[in-house]
């Protein structure tokens, strides 16, 4: 099933999705596979055990100022997490601030969670519900979980501890390179959900795997990732090649920052292949496909309500895109682009959306679907 959200009627396809698909077969991907699950902690896939999590864990994280230090370096003027190579964007006060409002913008333009969630998360009398959230950023999504589920177990995990001082009391934060695999969480979770975290895993198929892993029968799974591109009007990807130093201006930002993400091992292609992935894994059924065409700018002709409704998001999705370029400095530059080149790339970005007239929409994709019980 695949539904689209969007301003006007021109919209990618599921079967779109898959067009870039390399054709070798994948058939052999899960030959191997077994739908138990697993309840043993472990942190065997890691080649640094002080740094992962004793999952579960019962408390609340608590950071120390000496953790804290051990958790960030400094890059190009931005707080860095130092324990992953592969993600390369900030963690920082400032990108914190940046999620928090993209998450609000999300909540109305996409929903804070999918039809099923409700359902999935009522209490009964056999277990406690439990939510995983992976790669959880500021931690917006997931404590807003736990506050409307306040029964519910949720644990957030990301590269860098939750910074929030008003955490709910069943919300915990845990640090870890989910990179290095999850077999701590088997069977342990009822609804994982990832958003936009593409960027910093190196293969998103098997993140998948572990995933169907983690999950309880029955238990859901919510993906939100972008292709890592931007699209004109017509919804076809502006993806100019490599040398390239003209208009559209933010297109070309981001895909300089879609090179460096690949050079770096990120999984920059996610969101084109993640509906095949899950409708072909044996642990999955009901699988929707959902995609939202959000303006990058409020350049939206028209008074209407549609129009003026998708302006308002366009707006702050430029806020978000701006700050979002800032935050790229670190991984442009540290992919051997210079500093005047970059600055000149972003100025130029900013002003053309600042200009609103250039029509440019960003493809926020969504799948989920049910462990098969």
């Amino acid at each position: 099933m695949s539904q689209s959200y969007h301003p006007f009627p021109h919209a990618m396809s599921s079967e779109d999705a898959d067009t870039d698909i390399d054709s070798d077969s994948e058939s052999d991907k899960y030959t191997d596979m077994s739908l138990d699950a697993f309840s043993v902690a472990s942190s065997r896939t890691s080649v640094d055990v002080s740094m992962r999590s004793q999952s579960p864990a019962p408390s609340v994280f608590s950071a120390t100022s000496s953790l804290r230090a051990q958790a960030y370096r400094q890059e190009y003027g931005r707080g860095l997490n130092n324990y992953s190579e592969v993600y390369r964007l900030p963690a920082d006060d400032e990108e914190l601030d940046r999620l928090d409002r993209q998450h609000d913008m999300f909540c109305k333009a996409i929903g804070k969670f999918p039809p099923p969630m409700p359902e999935i998360m009522a209490e009964d009398e056999f277990e406690v519900k439990a939510v995983l959230d992976l790669g959880c950023g500021s931690g917006s999504w997931i404590m807003d979980i736990a506050r409307e589920f306040p029964n519910a177990t949720a644990v957030a995990v990301d590269l860098v501890p939750m910074q929030s001082t008003s955490m709910p009391p069943n919300c915990r934060s845990e640090v870890d390179d989910i990179n290095l695999g999850l077999e701590h969480f088997y069977g342990d979770f009822n609804v994982v959900h990832t958003q936009l975290i593409s960027s910093g895993i190196r293969d998103y198929q098997g993140l998948i795997n572990h995933i169907a892993h983690v999950l309880r029968p029955g238990g859901l799974i919510d993906i939100t990732e972008f292709p890592f591109y931007f699209t004109g009007i017509e919804k076809t990807s502006i993806c100019p090649p490599a040398g390239t130093f003209e208009p559209p201006w933010t297109p070309l930002w981001m895909s300089y920052a879609n090179r460096a993400v690949r050079q770096r091992g990120g999984d920059a292609d996610a969101s084109l292949h993640m509906h095949r992935w899950v409708c072909e894994h044996p642990a999955f059924e009901n699988v929707v496909y959902r995609e939202f065409w959000i303006p990058l700018s409020p350049w939206l002709k028209g008074n209407d309500p549609n129009s003026v409704w998708w302006n308002g998001i366009g707006t702050t999705m430029r806020d978000d895109v701006k700050a979002f370029m800032r935050s790229g400095r670190p991984l442009l530059l540290g992919n051997g682009l210079s500093e005047e080149f970059v600055d000149q790339l972003e100025n130029n970005a900013v002003a053309e959306l600042d200009e609103a007239i250039t029509p440019v929409y960003v493809c926020i994709q969504n799948v989920y679907a049910r462990k098969r019980a």
